[in-house]
Protein backbone atom coordinates (compact mmCIF):
# COMPACT_ATOMS: atom_id res chain seq x y z
CA UNK A 1 0.00 0.00 0.00
CA UNK A 2 1.46 3.32 -1.37
CA UNK A 3 -0.09 5.25 1.70
CA UNK A 4 1.66 4.43 5.16
CA UNK A 5 -1.95 5.55 6.71
CA UNK A 6 -3.64 2.93 4.85
CA UNK A 7 -4.31 -0.30 6.65
CA UNK A 8 -6.56 -2.08 4.81
CA UNK A 9 -6.87 -2.02 0.85
CA UNK A 10 -9.68 -3.81 -1.11
CA UNK A 11 -9.61 -3.29 -4.78
CA UNK A 12 -11.41 -4.38 -7.90
CA UNK A 13 -12.79 -7.44 -5.73
CA UNK A 14 -15.35 -9.45 -6.90
CA UNK A 15 -16.41 -13.49 -5.61
CA UNK A 16 -17.67 -15.96 -7.29
CA UNK A 17 -20.17 -19.16 -5.96
CA UNK A 18 -20.87 -21.87 -8.20
CA UNK A 19 -24.36 -23.07 -6.75
CA UNK A 20 -26.31 -26.50 -7.61
CA UNK A 21 -28.95 -25.85 -10.09
CA UNK A 22 -30.91 -29.16 -8.68
CA UNK A 23 -31.58 -30.37 -5.49
CA UNK A 24 -29.57 -33.32 -4.23
CA UNK A 25 -30.96 -34.88 -1.46
CA UNK A 26 -28.25 -37.59 -0.22
CA UNK A 27 -24.19 -37.68 -0.57
CA UNK A 28 -24.54 -41.24 -2.48
CA UNK A 29 -26.45 -39.33 -5.58
CA UNK A 30 -24.52 -36.36 -5.06
CA UNK A 31 -21.46 -38.22 -6.27
CA UNK A 32 -23.39 -40.67 -8.59
CA UNK A 33 -24.27 -37.80 -10.56
CA UNK A 34 -20.83 -36.27 -9.62
CA UNK A 35 -18.87 -39.25 -11.68
CA UNK A 36 -21.71 -38.81 -14.12
CA UNK A 37 -20.79 -35.39 -14.67
CA UNK A 38 -24.46 -34.64 -14.56
CA UNK A 39 -23.96 -31.41 -12.24
CA UNK A 40 -25.12 -28.77 -13.19
CA UNK A 41 -24.14 -25.12 -11.63
CA UNK A 42 -25.40 -21.57 -11.74
CA UNK A 43 -22.56 -18.98 -11.40
CA UNK A 44 -23.72 -16.20 -8.26
CA UNK A 45 -21.72 -13.52 -7.93
CA UNK A 46 -21.78 -12.60 -4.09
CA UNK A 47 -19.22 -9.52 -4.27
CA UNK A 48 -18.66 -7.53 -7.91
CA UNK A 49 -15.99 -5.15 -8.20
CA UNK A 50 -15.89 -4.03 -4.85
CA UNK A 51 -13.14 -1.28 -4.01
CA UNK A 52 -12.37 0.90 -1.01
CA UNK A 53 -9.89 1.54 1.75
CA UNK A 54 -9.57 2.16 5.43
CA UNK A 55 -7.44 4.14 7.54
CA UNK A 56 -5.43 3.08 10.94
CA UNK A 57 -7.50 4.09 13.76
CA UNK A 58 -10.52 4.41 12.13
CA UNK A 59 -14.02 3.00 12.83
CA UNK A 60 -15.54 2.03 9.25
CA UNK A 61 -19.24 0.88 8.77
CA UNK A 62 -21.05 -1.56 6.27
CA UNK A 63 -23.96 -1.59 5.86
CA UNK A 64 -26.40 -3.22 3.42
CA UNK A 65 -29.58 -5.90 3.44
CA UNK A 66 -29.79 -8.99 4.26
CA UNK A 67 -27.75 -10.91 1.20
CA UNK A 68 -26.17 -7.99 0.47
CA UNK A 69 -22.60 -9.77 0.65
CA UNK A 70 -21.38 -8.06 3.91
CA UNK A 71 -20.47 -11.23 5.37
CA UNK A 72 -19.00 -12.51 2.19
CA UNK A 73 -16.86 -9.19 1.71
CA UNK A 74 -15.59 -9.76 5.86
CA UNK A 75 -14.31 -13.30 5.43
CA UNK A 76 -12.34 -11.83 1.91
CA UNK A 77 -10.67 -9.31 3.97
CA UNK A 78 -10.27 -11.89 7.06
CA UNK A 79 -8.30 -14.22 4.06
CA UNK A 80 -10.88 -16.92 5.66
CA UNK A 81 -12.21 -16.76 1.57
CA UNK A 82 -9.49 -15.91 -1.45
CA UNK A 83 -11.10 -14.19 -3.93
CA UNK A 84 -12.26 -14.89 -7.68
CA UNK A 85 -10.84 -11.51 -8.89
CA UNK A 86 -9.42 -8.66 -7.36
CA UNK A 87 -7.24 -8.16 -4.24
CA UNK A 88 -7.08 -7.51 -0.52
CA UNK A 89 -4.46 -6.11 1.50
CA UNK A 90 -4.17 -5.38 5.24
CA UNK A 91 -0.78 -3.51 7.16
CA UNK A 92 -0.75 -5.89 10.68
CA UNK A 93 -2.70 -8.30 12.93
CA UNK A 94 -6.52 -9.10 12.60
CA UNK A 95 -8.60 -10.49 14.86
CA UNK A 96 -11.93 -11.47 12.95
CA UNK A 97 -15.42 -11.42 14.84
CA UNK A 98 -17.46 -12.96 11.97
CA UNK A 99 -19.45 -15.75 13.14
CA UNK A 100 -20.89 -16.71 16.21
CA UNK A 101 -19.10 -19.45 18.33
CA UNK A 102 -16.28 -19.30 14.97
CA UNK A 103 -13.54 -21.19 16.66
CA UNK A 104 -15.01 -22.47 19.78
CA UNK A 105 -15.51 -26.38 20.55
CA UNK A 106 -19.42 -26.72 22.22
CA UNK A 107 -18.30 -29.79 23.80
CA UNK A 108 -15.59 -27.52 25.52
CA UNK A 109 -15.54 -25.58 28.91
CA UNK A 110 -15.50 -22.05 28.57
CA UNK A 111 -11.86 -22.40 30.37
CA UNK A 112 -10.47 -24.37 27.73
CA UNK A 113 -12.21 -22.36 24.87
CA UNK A 114 -10.23 -19.46 25.67
CA UNK A 115 -7.13 -21.20 25.32
CA UNK A 116 -8.40 -22.65 22.06
CA UNK A 117 -10.04 -19.59 20.39
CA UNK A 118 -6.66 -17.99 21.63
CA UNK A 119 -4.55 -20.07 19.31
CA UNK A 120 -6.77 -19.70 16.47
CA UNK A 121 -6.50 -15.89 16.75
CA UNK A 122 -2.49 -16.53 17.14
CA UNK A 123 -1.85 -15.70 20.84
CA UNK A 124 0.69 -18.43 22.35
CA UNK A 125 -0.77 -20.35 25.43
CA UNK A 126 1.40 -17.89 27.62
CA UNK A 127 0.01 -14.86 26.35
CA UNK A 128 -3.55 -16.15 27.20
CA UNK A 129 -2.35 -17.23 30.50
CA UNK A 130 -1.00 -13.52 31.13
CA UNK A 131 -4.71 -11.92 30.00
CA UNK A 132 -6.62 -15.04 31.21
CA UNK A 133 -8.36 -12.95 34.26
CA UNK A 134 -8.97 -9.93 32.00
CA UNK A 135 -10.74 -11.87 29.23
CA UNK A 136 -13.01 -13.32 31.99
CA UNK A 137 -13.84 -9.89 33.87
CA UNK A 138 -14.14 -8.22 31.14
CA UNK A 139 -16.65 -11.47 29.65
CA UNK A 140 -18.57 -11.45 33.61
CA UNK A 141 -18.67 -15.68 33.03
CA UNK A 142 -16.81 -16.16 36.26
CA UNK A 143 -19.43 -18.50 37.55
CA UNK A 144 -19.56 -20.42 34.12
CA UNK A 145 -15.72 -21.19 33.33
CA UNK A 146 -15.93 -24.77 33.74
CA UNK A 147 -18.89 -25.21 32.02
CA UNK A 148 -19.33 -26.59 28.53
CA UNK A 149 -20.17 -23.95 26.22
CA UNK A 150 -22.87 -26.10 24.35
CA UNK A 151 -25.14 -24.98 27.41
CA UNK A 152 -24.20 -21.14 26.85
CA UNK A 153 -26.25 -18.56 25.12
CA UNK A 154 -25.96 -16.59 21.94
CA UNK A 155 -25.46 -13.81 24.34
CA UNK A 156 -22.31 -15.72 26.83
CA UNK A 157 -20.83 -16.78 23.19
CA UNK A 158 -21.00 -12.98 22.05
CA UNK A 159 -19.28 -12.27 25.54
CA UNK A 160 -16.88 -14.63 25.62
CA UNK A 161 -15.78 -13.86 21.72
CA UNK A 162 -15.60 -10.35 22.03
CA UNK A 163 -13.44 -10.49 24.83
CA UNK A 164 -10.87 -12.92 23.64
CA UNK A 165 -10.74 -10.91 20.49
CA UNK A 166 -10.04 -7.60 21.86
CA UNK A 167 -7.81 -8.83 25.09
CA UNK A 168 -4.70 -7.18 22.86
CA UNK A 169 -4.77 -4.77 20.52
CA UNK A 170 -5.15 -5.97 17.00
CA UNK A 171 -4.81 -3.75 13.90
CA UNK A 172 -7.63 -4.85 12.64
CA UNK A 173 -10.85 -5.65 14.39
CA UNK A 174 -13.24 -6.89 12.45
CA UNK A 175 -16.88 -6.99 13.73
CA UNK A 176 -20.05 -8.72 12.25
CA UNK A 177 -23.40 -8.26 14.40
CA UNK A 178 -22.10 -10.04 17.11
CA UNK A 179 -22.86 -7.10 19.72
CA UNK A 180 -26.79 -7.74 18.31
CA UNK A 181 -26.92 -10.75 20.75
CA UNK A 182 -25.63 -9.13 23.94
CA UNK A 183 -27.93 -7.49 26.27
CA UNK A 184 -27.92 -3.65 26.08
CA UNK A 185 -25.52 -2.86 28.96
CA UNK A 186 -22.90 -5.55 27.66
CA UNK A 187 -23.73 -3.49 23.99
CA UNK A 188 -22.26 -0.68 25.74
CA UNK A 189 -19.72 -2.19 27.43
CA UNK A 190 -18.35 -3.17 24.06
CA UNK A 191 -18.77 -0.11 22.64
CA UNK A 192 -16.71 1.82 24.62
CA UNK A 193 -14.09 -0.68 24.64
CA UNK A 194 -14.25 -0.81 21.14
CA UNK A 195 -13.81 3.43 21.07
CA UNK A 196 -10.71 2.96 23.44
CA UNK A 197 -9.21 1.02 20.97
CA UNK A 198 -9.58 3.02 18.23
CA UNK A 199 -7.66 5.77 20.12
CA UNK A 200 -4.86 3.48 20.25
CA UNK A 201 -4.24 3.14 16.69
CA UNK A 202 -6.61 0.11 15.97
CA UNK A 203 -8.76 0.17 13.15
CA UNK A 204 -12.86 -1.35 13.06
CA UNK A 205 -15.06 -2.64 10.63
CA UNK A 206 -18.08 -2.80 12.08
CA UNK A 207 -21.60 -4.17 10.16
CA UNK A 208 -24.45 -3.33 11.75
CA UNK A 209 -28.36 -3.62 11.27
CA UNK A 210 -28.13 -0.48 13.51
CA UNK A 211 -28.09 2.20 11.56
CA UNK A 212 -27.95 4.70 14.49
CA UNK A 213 -25.29 2.68 16.03
CA UNK A 214 -23.39 2.84 12.20
CA UNK A 215 -23.77 6.69 12.56
CA UNK A 216 -22.56 7.30 16.46
CA UNK A 217 -19.85 5.22 16.10
CA UNK A 218 -18.32 5.45 12.79
CA UNK A 219 -16.86 8.03 10.85
CA UNK A 220 -16.66 6.81 7.09
CA UNK A 221 -18.39 3.37 5.72
CA UNK A 222 -20.10 1.79 2.61
CA UNK A 223 -23.47 0.47 1.34
CA UNK A 224 -23.32 -2.98 -0.14
CA UNK A 225 -26.47 -4.15 -2.53
CA UNK A 226 -26.04 -7.31 -4.67
CA UNK A 227 -22.29 -7.36 -4.05
CA UNK A 228 -22.19 -3.71 -5.51
CA UNK A 229 -20.81 -0.63 -3.61
CA UNK A 230 -23.77 1.73 -4.03
CA UNK A 231 -22.66 4.67 -1.76
CA UNK A 232 -19.37 5.29 0.01
CA UNK A 233 -17.66 8.07 2.13
CA UNK A 234 -18.38 9.92 5.29
CA UNK A 235 -20.77 8.23 7.14
CA UNK A 236 -23.41 10.62 7.52
CA UNK A 237 -24.01 10.62 3.98
CA UNK A 238 -23.61 6.70 3.54
CA UNK A 239 -26.78 6.48 6.73
CA UNK A 240 -28.88 9.26 5.45
CA UNK A 241 -29.14 7.80 1.97
CA UNK A 242 -29.12 4.10 3.40
CA UNK A 243 -32.18 5.22 5.13
CA UNK A 244 -34.07 7.55 2.28
CA UNK A 245 -33.53 4.23 0.11
CA UNK A 246 -34.37 1.18 2.35
CA UNK A 247 -36.59 2.25 5.48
Amino acid sequence: MADPNEIVRVENVSMRFNMASEKISTFKEYWIKKLKNKISYTEFWALNDVSFSINRGELYGILGLNGAGKSTLLKVIAGVLKPTNGTVSVAGTMAPLIELGAGFDPELTARENIFLNGAVLGFSKKQVRGHFDEIVDFSELHEFLDVPIKNFSSGMYARLGFSIATVTNPDVLIVDEILAVGDFRFQQKCEEKIRNMISRGTSVILVSHSIDQIRNMCSRGLILEKGRVIREGEIADVCDFYYSTYT
